[in-house]
């Protein structure tokens, strides 16, 4: 039962840290840009990288708090960014335009400093995951296949309607998701 309690929380962790990722590949094919294999493993690369440290941080934390203490706080934590996601979506709907991290990816800088964009929003969501016990290597790793998947996923939803929709609700269902980890982790994983 605890290698499904640890599967859930890996695959709920890096799905809410990977939806801004399916809709920046779809933004790139909407415009004709393609995400080349050695991009996505770059920008796979880095923003693992940053969620893997976040991910450890979160965890070193988690050692200085009270035992049952941590796995709650972290999970309230995650509960709370989740809150905030939806709430900043209520105030601000997207308009369907992509910002500024859409330029600039045929270059080697420019790869790297989208990845270094997606991942700040890992970095976050990681602290709060690592207190609240989601195991920093295994989300890692799913951060890196999700993230792979989430880039080939946004290419192909590029010039669908489902794109669009999903583009539109991104944000809220990312703090859905949030919301559902954290409740789940503070919880104690029932």
């Amino acid at each position: 039962m605890d290698s499904v309690r640890i599967c859930s929380a890996v695959l709920l962790f890096a799905a809410a840290c990977n939806l801004d990722t399916v809709i920046l590949a779809m933004g790139y094919a909407v415009r004709g840009v393609r995400v080349s294999a050695g991009q996505a493993l770059m920008i796979g690369g880095v923003t693992t990288l940053v969620t893997w440290l976040s991910l450890l941080l979160g965890d070193a934390a988690a050692l200085v708090l009270p035992e049952g203490l941590a796995g709650v706080l972290g999970g309230l934590v995650l509960v709370g960014i989740g809150l905030w996601f939806m709430l900043d979506w209520l105030g601000h709907p997207p308009c369907g335009e992509h910002g500024e991290a859409e330029k600039g990816i045929q270059s080697v800088w420019g790869c790297v400093s989208l990845a270094a964009a997606l991942a700040v929003n890992n970095a976050g969501i990681g602290v709060a995951a690592g207190v609240s016990g989601v195991s920093a290597g295994w989300a890692a790793i799913g951060n890196f296949v999700v993230t792979l998947g989430a880039l080939a996923l946004g290419r192909l939803l590029g010039d669908r309607l489902t794109g669009r929709m999903l583009d539109r609700y991104a944000l809220p269902l990312s703090g859905l998701l949030l919301i559902i980890l954290g409740a789940w982790e503070a919880l104690g994983g029932l």
